[in-house]
């Protein structure tokens, strides 16, 4: 496989099984990794993939809406929510602007609620679990730095790829 480095453009999605087993080379340097499997699959898109747009946040969802308020260009946002179980980050509406704006994906390390609303929206949504309470709005947290989800260490600017099979990150897009 080879890189390729238009960042505006959604990348080819790939069975990431098959990007594991031709790419050993890229796992043992560590530039391809897998994440845990911890994420619920949510929304119609069950396979995308996009570079990667990170955020960290806790319990607090402002700096998420504002950025699915801008034009994804088949980007992926990949944001740390810490790992709260307290509350839920992400909503119907948010993701239903994420789709409209042509936002991949969104990978969340916490809740979302709006549940059914998300599963009939075409885009591709993982998260820890759903929650029916609401996030704050502060507006606290970080955007465009490194994140630690699921045991990997995710970089603005990198690849992702989601199937049903799990998560792969990648430091380059990765091409048939």
């Amino acid at each position: 496989m080879t890189s390729r480095s238009e960042a505006n453009m959604a990348a080819l999605p790939l069975a990431t099984a098959e990007v594991c087993d031709a790419n050993p080379h890229l796992i043992m340097n560590g530039e391809l990794r897998a994440l845990q499997p911890i994420f619920q699959i949510y929304g119609r898109r069950q396979v995308f993939a996009g570079p990667i747009v990170t955020l960290k946040v806790y319990e607090d969802n402002v700096l998420i809406r504002e950025f699915l308020e801008e034009k994804g260009h088949g980007r992926v946002l990949v944001v740390d929510g810490g790992g709260s179980m307290r509350c839920a980050i992400l909503g119907g509406n948010p993701v239903q602007q994420a789709q409209n704006n042509g936002w991949a994906g969104i990978v969340v390390n916490g809740c979302i609620r709006d549940v059914d609303e998300i599963n009939g929206c075409d885009i591709g949504v993982r998260a820890l679990n759903s929650h029916p309470m609401k996030a704050n709005k502060k507006g606290m947290g970080e955007k465009h730095v490194p994140v630690t989800i699921a045991g990997t260490r995710i970089c603005d600017g990198e690849w992702l790829y989601a199937d049903t099979d799990g998560i792969l990150v990648s430091r380059t897009e990765l091409t048939v």
